[in-house]
């Protein structure tokens, strides 16, 4: 069965925002306490688990899945609003939403930020609300437009949707789409006007939802990497009450004086860097009132001589008071980050029996390939992590820190550093070639600094983990994680003065992934997907997901005997169910799901586009078991249900 969005306006306005509720096909069901079928936040749960209890799709039927419903956005490019960025038309990106369900209704955002209710079991329309974001034109993300859902506050008869849309925080009435007039300013609050320093709002990006605990909604933000200015938009976490919109509490990500961490900034760095901003998911403890926080990288991502010290809080896992925003703990995965080795996934809360002893951990994925694992309350690492020494820059004011966090377990789940070794070697002519290709440039170990030859970079820009996170089994503690496996050359240039505060910055025209008449230069898998054991650290089993038939037709490997999955690279990540099942896409056009004991691929579904979004799981109000993913970019996104 089929549904088609209503329809809506394609020409966007000059004027500033206006405030729109589209006709309503039927009015939304009143709320009822969420069920064990529903999947109530980002990560299905407050803990961000990505784990169902659902078990009707089993290892013993999951083969007989079949397309229920299928909704499509409607969404296309449009010419003519102005863009931050010369050149760039205002188009929607990846559909990568995550759907939430209460009680058989959907709520999700478009590419173009539009938030849906859908009925779950039928795909059909309960309302839609747009907050014209467009009219400001393209986001300067380089993607297009994206956004990875919305966030639910339900209360005595009442239930709250949060949008968090560019520099808007927007409350919406569960049952009908309206904004709540109560709630800031008609319905909406700017959340640029308490940071540390006035931004420039259309520099000020959301992709990831807000998180709801007791009567409070958080949130972070994002902005684009290539902005490199003297107080760019900074990185603050920001909490509001979710009746009236006012401010609970803020916490700097870029600490000031006075404040813990500012003398990790030095000659007044604090004053004048951005970034450093809580861009994903985050997730809270809802026993324990901890928030638990993955932060991004400082501005210039590639380059600190104008930032020296350690930069606390960027790249660090920090626990936060989530009633008052105070620090409880935090540990600083990448010091003096020169890579963006964000923490670009949800942390995930997990109970683990470690060396006999039961352990309330969180963990969370880095780019970095590694799994940081520590005591919740503590922030005590669960294993050793241990600070070891990392080469040195020789970039002119560049000064890297001399040591760098490993953890000892569990192992790591990508590749890391790259050496000759790693280049290509399927056939000898690959191999001259990348070593040709390759032979000006620096190879080195993890942590290797970007230089001005050029350094090779394994993870890459991507990452080994990125924004898809992690699921976690709550029964055997058995994590599942993504990752992509690409390298990717780093070369710092003089920067324009005109528009960077530092001297130098990545040179953005050469720094990206090296390819061999289009093949990657090492060897596949290119994307995997990694079963890790929380008990004892070790890896149970790694698999490849994603075919590349782009790789596999290429003339250069005719007659060779590869894989049929190849692996892509892609962010998006798992989720895991008591049907004994992991579905992913990983970022390619095929829904997997894997045996979640053994890795073997028990069903693929075949979709009509890439699907880069995490999937979800839920129960319909007559008992049945749907899983759900997000398809497509720019045109012909669809939102697709599968059932048995």
């Amino acid at each position: 069965m089929r549904h088609l969005s209503t329809g809506w306006p394609r020409l966007p306005s000059p004027y500033p925002v206006v405030l729109l509720l589209f006709a309503c096909a039927e009015a939304a069901p009143q709320p009822q306490p969420p069920g064990d079928g529903d999947w109530v936040a980002y990560g299905r749960d407050a803990g961000g688990s990505k784990y169902s209890p659902l078990d009707q799709i089993t290892t013993a039927n999951v083969a007989d899945l079949e397309l229920a419903w299928s909704w499509e956005t409607g969404e296309q490019p449009i010419s003519g609003p102005l863009s931050p960025i010369r050149g760039q038309e205002t188009r929607p990106g990846n559909f990568e939403t995550t759907p939430l369900a209460f009680n058989d209704t959907l709520f999700f955002t478009t590419a173009y930020n539009r938030v849906i209710a859908l009925e779950g079991s039928t795909g059909r329309p309960h309302w839609e609300y747009d907050p014209r974001t467009v009219e400001w034109g393209q986001p300067p993300n380089g993607t297009g437009f994206v956004h990875r859902g919305v966030a639910v506050w339900s209360g005595p008869g009442e239930r709250r949707i949060f949008l968090n849309t560019r520099w808007r925080l927007i409350a919406l009435d569960a049952a009908t789409g309206e904004p709540i007039q109560s709630f800031g300013h008609r319905g909406e609050i700017d959340l640029t006007e308490q940071l540390l320093w006035p931004t420039n709002r259309l520099h000020y990006t959301q992709t990831s939802p807000p998180v709801v605990f007791e009567d409070l909604v958080i949130v972070g933000n994002g902005v684009w990497d290539g902005f490199v200015y003297p107080r760019d938009p900074p990185g603050n976490v920001q909490a509001f009450d979710v009746h009236t919109g006012e401010l609970a509490w803020s916490f700097n990500l870029i600490p000031q004086p006075g404040e813990p961490g500012n003398e990790t900034w030095e000659d007044g760095s604090w004053d004048y860097t951005g970034h450093t901003n809580a861009w994903a998911p985050m997730v809270v403890d809802e026993e324990r009132g901890l928030l638990y926080a993955g932060i991004g990288t400082p501005s210039n991502d590639y380059y600190g001589g104008h930032r020296l010290g350690d930069n606390l809080y960027a790249e660090s896992l920090v626990a936060l008071d989530a009633r008052t925003g105070e620090l409880a703990w935090h540990f600083q995965t990448v010091h003096h980050g020169l890579w963006d080795f964000d923490l670009p996934g949800a942390p995930v809360l997990l109970t683990a029996t470690v060396d006999g002893r039961e352990v309330d951990a969180v963990a969370v994925a880095g780019k970095t390939g590694f799994v940081y694992t520590f005591d919740r309350e503590t922030g005590e690492p669960v294993w050793p992590i241990e600070e070891r020494p990392v080469p040195a820059s020789d970039v002119r004011g560049e000064v890297a820190a001399a040591t760098q966090p490993f953890p000892t377990s569990p192992p790591p789940f990508a590749r890391q550093g790259f050496t000759p070794d790693d280049l290509i070697d399927l056939t000898p002519e690959l191999r001259r070639r990348a070593e040709e290709l390759t032979a000006g440039y620096r190879f080195g170990p993890l942590y290797e600094p970007p230089s001005m030859e050029g350094t090779i970079a394994m993870p890459g820009i991507l990452g080994g983990g990125n924004w898809g996170g992690v699921a976690v089994d709550p029964a055997s503690a058995v994590l599942f994680v993504k990752s992509s496996e690409e390298a990717s050359l780093l070369r710092i240039a003089p920067a324009n003065p005109a528009t960077t505060v530092a001297d130098y910055a990545i040179d953005r025209t050469s720094s990206r992934t090296l390819t061999v008449d289009g093949l990657p230069i090492s060897n596949p898998p290119y994307g995997t997907i990694t079963a890790i054991d929380m008990n004892g650290g070790a890896i149970l089993w790694q698999e490849a997901v994603g075919e590349r038939p782009e790789i596999a037709g290429h003339p250069a490997l005719a007659g060779l005997d590869l894989p049929a999955r190849l692996g892509v690279v892609g962010a998006p990540g798992p989720f895991a169910t008591a049907g004994g099942l992991v579905f992913l896409t990983g970022g390619s056009d095929i829904l997997y799901a894997f045996d979640a004991q053994s890795g073997e691929v028990l069903w693929e579904g075949r979709l009509p586009a890439r699907a880069y979004a995490n999937p979800m799981t839920f129960e319909t109000r007559d008992g049945r078991q749907l899983v759900v993913i997000a398809t497509g970019e720019r045109e012909g996104a669809a939102l697709l249900a599968f059932g048995l």
